[in-house]
């Protein structure tokens, strides 16, 4: 198993509701995924990458809270605007912040459990014809639909819960 791609990489899916659904579950539910990932990990468990030259698990939980922030700006940026082009941000800079290195993840979880109830409230019952609305991505200098973006963070969520999870059974947590 390749340590970086727990579940594989991301594949778009065509539209079906049946996946939208869900994958807006996966949205709503993340945050008790991740909480029940680092459930009763201690310091040095939280401090160990979970693989070699990766982020630790701190870094982890902290980098989806970032990352989660900025998906829900660009999808009410996508649906608010016209294709709206979204602001790249650097990841790897991020992780490296006082924040992520100063303040417990428990912080990184609430502000989790708030934001994906806005974001799955925000995207529950759109009209279909939502769901075909773009921002344009000017770091991979592509459109990406707003379904697109559901099914990515859908991934990206359960990507990285896998990170922790697969770490913790590797080392017998």
């Amino acid at each position: 198993m390749d340590l970086r791609y727990p579940i594989g990489k991301y594949e778009p899916q065509p539209f079906s509701d049946k996946q939208k659904r869900e994958w807006l579950q996966d949205i709503q539910f993340l945050p008790g995924m991740l909480e029940s990932a680092i459930e009763n990990l201690d310091e040095k468990q939280l401090n160990t990458p979970y693989r070699e030259g990766g982020w630790n698990v701190k870094q982890v939980v902290h980098h989806v809270a970032d990352s989660h922030m900025n998906a829900y700006i660009r999808m009410k940026l996508c649906l608010t605007e016209n294709n709206p082009t979204i602001k790249p941000y650097e990841e790897g800079l991020w992780a490296e912040l006082n924040d992520v290195k100063q303040v417990p993840i428990n912080i990184s979880i609430t502000l989790l459990y708030a934001l994906h109830t806005r974001w799955h409230a925000a995207l529950l019952n759109l009209p279909a014809d939502a769901w075909n609305r773009t921002v344009f991505h000017p770091a991979s200098k592509k459109e990406m639909s707003l379904y697109y973006m559901l099914g990515s963070y859908s991934w990206h969520g359960r990507h990285h819960v896998a990170h922790i999870t697969s770490l913790r059974d590797r080392n017998g947590w």
